[in-house]
């Protein structure tokens, strides 16, 4: 039975009439100097998350947060059809190593997805590794999986309630059983295997000194792990101690002869490449580019000659054929030069560069053999996101998926020969996509650049100038902001909302220009851009600021809680998760220090002015009514830890003069996102729609089948 939407029966008001009486929040005497300009910090306490003080604290709030999602009329009629439509079938496209197939499943309402294995693609399949059984409550997680080269050895890691930290262990296929070895304090690291099942590369950080989820970061070492050793034997393959900010990453390549490393300087879209010759002495490790001008990202290798998918002299990302013994740019092959689109990622695939593009932020895929020469395009359903395209170099089929707004994640096989796709599995969700439409359009923001932003409603929503709609942004670190299918977004929809989304400088939508017009002294374009898109929606008939929220989270949370702060009056509920609030300090915990790239530090007194300028958390004006706030964040955050949503709640709580609610809810046992239970996500889904509900007026709500 096909699912109507929702019925809007009325459409008063629910907000607060009363100020909201938030609990006790201690103001300190924090006063830091930052080159000359004194700037107060009291609620620096909440920065220690080993205190009983902020114990107490995060209890009192939740308790006060809960006690009112609690009395909100559409919160069990929203759970119960976001439980109804999240049951179903969830498929990953599937991988093969040696004679054995690996994929993984959800049956629909897990709480994590399990991984299988059997001799062929989704038939015969036993449980591999089955993360519901690690923790009785699902914050456990699996969270990454590397077979070896023949396929009998798994490699796999576990994390804990969220954390980045994961803890790495190997299962031997045939048996299912695990090894002795156990690898600890690992995080940002790829593994990758020999090919004679010896043992893996990998990264690691030193154990934490003092709280493991707020504690820096820093002095990552490339190792090898030998299968059947401690890891205190594990040998280092690469370290440069003068530089311990660098990062590390190792790939083996196809031929097993070649040590691919690739050195990072945290987040920033640039990295160094050195490489060993594995079939002689690991120790010789060479450099190839030492620049650190560029992304070099290695595809494959023929022989002697290695190619690259580079942005050197190409921002939007061009493949490169190189020889080691002469690897100077004068000596570059050019292999498939640089379009008008965006080169997101490339896999070599049956004698083949799939390369698959952006275009106006939807992806478009194209075949190129070894000599540049483009053989056939890949058809795609709709409008979308293409990610996967797994296989071996030679295999004559590729995997991938492919999911929209309207189109639930679907595994594709492609045939690397005629370029034909072909549709394996695609699930079975309670609802008609041809009840909604999406689209995208193009505004102008303050400046006058052109922005796009689709919008996403069910067909029978009218811009009138009074539809609810949500607003949802990121615009950093080169991340582009893609159409994917999400239950969360359909449920919002049939009740009646808009879902725009758009396309900020600071993304990677549009090359390295597009990234750079949104990083540091250039930071406030993105917020520009997101204010001009809530605009655009009021003046194009679509809202009204009394009908408009927004959301975002991680550098999203951080465009929320500056774009509230900077223009209160445009919007009536904002939702700020797991976000970069404090401008000032971010980079002193775990692993902030990386993001330098995108805002640069207030150790810098040009980086603070425009740092201070910001910062949502420094501009919270006492006397001023904001909008109403739902604060998110989880108490095992090491990623954005949470004293970002703590200091920035309890600002606003102390400051707002109006009678709109400023609340937070903190998740216990959860982290930045990765990894959360699907039981979490519906709960804080249900809680952050109905908040939306009550807050821009769209009154009692119901459900018909």
């Amino acid at each position: 039975m096909r699912c109507i939407p929702i019925l809007l029966l009325f459409l008063a008001s629910c907000a607060q009439s009363a100020v909201f009486d938030y609990p006790v929040t201690r103001k300190g005497e924090v006063v830091e100097t930052y080159h000359g300009t004194e700037v107060a910090d009291p609620y620096r306490w909440l920065e220690d998350d080993l205190s009983e003080e902020t114990a107490a604290w995060v209890a009192a709030q939740n308790e006060a947060t809960f006690g009112y999602l609690d009395s909100l009329p559409n919160r069990e009629a929203i759970r119960q059809r976001l439980t109804l439509l999240w049951d179903y079938e969830k498929l990953g496209p599937p991988w093969r190593r040696g004679e054995n197939w690996f994929w993984s499943r959800n049956d629909g309402l897990q709480n994590q997805s399990v991984l299988y294995t059997g001799s062929a693609p989704y038939e015969s399949g036993q449980v591999l590794l089955d993360p519901n059984s690690f923790s009785e409550d699902g914050t456990r997680a699996l969270s990454g999986t590397v077979a070896s080269h023949d396929g009998s050895l798994f490699a796999y890691s576990i994390s804990d309630a969220g954390s980045d930290w994961q803890t790495w262990q190997v299962r031997d296929v045939s048996t299912g059983k695990d090894l002795e070895d156990k690898l600890e304090w690992l995080k940002f690291t790829s593994v990758s295997w020999m090919h004679d099942n010896s043992g893996f590369f990998y990264a690691r950080f030193p154990a934490p000194e003092g709280s493991e989820l707020s504690a820096v970061n820093s002095d990552q070492k490339l190792y090898f792990h030998k299968i059947g050793t401690p890891q205190s034997e594990d040998r280092l393959i690469h370290y440069v101690p003068e530089h311990p900010e660098w990062g590390y990453g190792a790939k083996v390549s196809e031929d097993g002869r070649w040590l691919i490393i690739n050195g990072s300087e945290g987040t920033e879209r640039k990295n160094r490449v050195w490489y060993a010759d594995l079939h002689g002495d690991w120790n010789e490790v060479q450099p190839l580019f030492m620049d650190f001008d560029a992304i070099y990202s290695y595809l494959a290798n023929d022989g002697e000659v290695a190619y690259f998918r580079t942005t050197n002299d190409a921002p939007r990302g061009r493949i490169i054929a190189v020889n080691p013994s002469s690897p100077e740019p004068e000596y570059w092959r050019e292999v498939v030069p640089q379009t008008e689109d965006v080169l997101a990622s490339v896999a070599y695939l049956g004698g083949s560069f799939l390369c698959n593009y952006l275009h106006n932020a939807y992806s478009v895929a194209q075949a190129f053999n070894m000599k540049g020469e483009r053989q056939w395009d890949v058809k795609f359903p709709t409008l979308g996101s293409a990610s996967g395209f797994g296989g071996h170099h030679d295999d004559p089929t590729a995997w991938y998926s492919f999911s929209s707004f309207t189109y639930p994640s679907s595994v594709f096989s492609l045939n690397m020969g005629t370029g034909e796709s072909t549709l394996v599995r695609t699930p079975e969700v309670a609802f008609d996509p041809a009840d909604f439409v999406a689209e995208q359009i193009w505004y102008p923001s303050k400046d006058g650049t052109k922005v796009p932003m689709f919008l996403v409603h069910h067909k029978n929503i009218q811009p009138n100038g009074d539809c609810p709609t949500l607003l949802y942004g990121y615009g950093g670190f080169n991340i582009s902001m893609t159409p994917r299918f999400a239950v969360s977004n359909l449920v919002w929809m049939e009740m009646g909302g808009v879902y725009a989304m758009p396309n900020l400088r600071g993304g990677g939508e549009f090359g390295r220009e597009w990234h750079q017009a949104g990083t540091v002294h250039q930071k406030q374009n993105v917020f520009d851009d997101f204010i001009a898109a809530g605009e655009w929606l009021c003046e194009n008939n679509w809202t009204r600021p009394e009908r408009l929220g927004i959301r975002g989270g991680s550098n999203g949370g951080l465009l929320v809680g500056a774009c509230m702060t900077q223009r209160p009056d445009l919007f009536a509920a904002c939702l700020p998760a797991v976000g970069v609030l404090d401008m000032l300090r971010y980079h002193k915990f775990t692993i902030g220090w990386a993001w330098a790239s995108d805002y640069g530090t207030s150790d810098d007194p040009e980086h603070f002015k425009s740092l201070y300028a910001y910062s949502p958390y420094h501009n919270v004006e006492p006397g001023r009514a904001y909008p109403a706030t739902l604060v998110t964040t989880g108490d095992h955050d090491d990623r954005v830890v949470p004293a970002h949503s703590f200091k920035f709640a309890a600002a606003l709580q102390a400051a707002q003069s109006g009678s709109e609610p400023t609340l937070i809810r903190i998740e216990t046992r959860g982290g930045h996102g990765a990894g959360k239970p699907t039981a979490m996500r519906i709960a804080e889904y249900a809680d952050l729609w109905a908040f939306l509900a009550s807050e821009l007026g769209m009154g009692k709500l119901s459900f018909s089948e």
